[in-house]
């Protein structure tokens, strides 16, 4: 998957470099960007859920730790692109897959020449997972920190993961008259998640080996409501998501006669992703067990699935 893809986004990419058309290559990276880019919005989603269960911080020493799932699913307005709208004027053609799209190539002309170049297909995701492991004490004033953390691993084909992440929970009731005797739990949320992961690719061309690089930074901020019944805890939250992602290959390849510099080259950056969120969850409590599942509506909705051990 990731050399074939590879190879086009390079010899894609050595097409333009012969126009000495700096409009040329900026609209063939805005292509690139439109096709990679599910995965990199529908990542960070993943990434901004799974923080919590409940509005309820933990009381001063109370722990947590706790194994969730986040199943992003994939809008259908975001498995193809209009190849019209994103080319300008240095390409023409039609709606074409994304990477998470149909496994159907599209043909694009480049204007300038009246080369067709094949886009890839798609690799039909419809959902993809994001695992997430976090653990949460409790501090002084009615306020939780949470931490996530997954330190440099390998993972099948790809070279090196590493996830860390901050969230911190605040009891707003507190700071409220007479909120304390409310049958509820009102509190405010933020966190925030920084994933890397390193890909790398062998002999794509020639014989030289490279890097592809992926980095995901995920913000979040929430207010969260809840109201615990026995051992039934429903909750609710409004908020807003924010991220920004890259995806680059390193290193100089050789295509023929012609060095290029692929850093240079495919440097693309998703900035700044802001959207509004609502989410509707519950907990269940079983002894020190705690299990949830949760739903996120948002542009990649999300749902959520978890387990794990909670002192209060």
């Amino acid at each position: 998957m990731f050399r074939k893809r590879t190879l086009f986004i390079l010899l894609f990419f050595s097409t333009l470099t012969y126009s000495q058309s700096s409009m040329d290559i900026y609209n063939g990276k805005n292509i690139l960007k439109e096709y990679i880019r599910p995965i990199a919005d529908g990542f960070s989603a993943g990434l901004n859920n799974g923080w919590y269960n409940t509005a309820k911080p933990h009381k001063f020493g109370g722990f947590d730790f706790t194994i969730a799932g986040n199943i992003v699913l994939i809008p259908e307005s975001f498995k193809t692109f209009s190849i019209s709208e994103i080319g300008g004027s240095s390409f023409s053609g039609g709606e074409t897959p994304t990477i998470v799209g149909e496994k159907e190539s599209s043909e694009i002309t480049y204007n300038t020449t009246g080369d067709t170049v094949k886009m890839p297909s798609g690799l039909n995701i419809p959902v993809f997972p994001v695992p997430i492991l976090q653990a949460g004490i409790g501090l002084i004033k009615g306020t939780e920190i949470n931490i996530r953390y997954l330190p440099k691993i390998n993972v099948g084909k790809i070279d090196q993961i590493n996830l860390y992440g901050l969230g911190v929970k605040h009891d707003l009731l507190q700071w409220i008259p007479g909120g304390k005797i409310l049958p509820i739990s009102l509190s405010i949320q933020g966190g925030y998640t920084k994933f890397n992961s390193t890909v790398v690719i062998e002999n794509v061309i020639g014989d030289r080996n490279n890097e592809l690089a992926f980095d995901v930074e995920a913000m979040t901020a929430n207010i969260i409501l809840s109201k615990k019944i026995l051992m039934f805890t429903p909750y609710a939250s409004i908020g807003y998501n924010s991220s920004k992602s890259s995806f680059k290959i390193d290193g100089d390849y050789a295509v023929g006669a012609l060095e290029l510099n692929a850093e240079e080259l495919t440097n693309i950056e998703y900035e700044s992703n802001t959207e509004i969120r609502a989410n509707l969850g519950f907990r269940f409590n079983i002894a020190i067990l705690a299990l949830q599942a949760n739903y996120t509506i948002s542009k990649y909705p999300v749902a959520t699935l978890g387990a794990g051990i909670s002192f209060r």
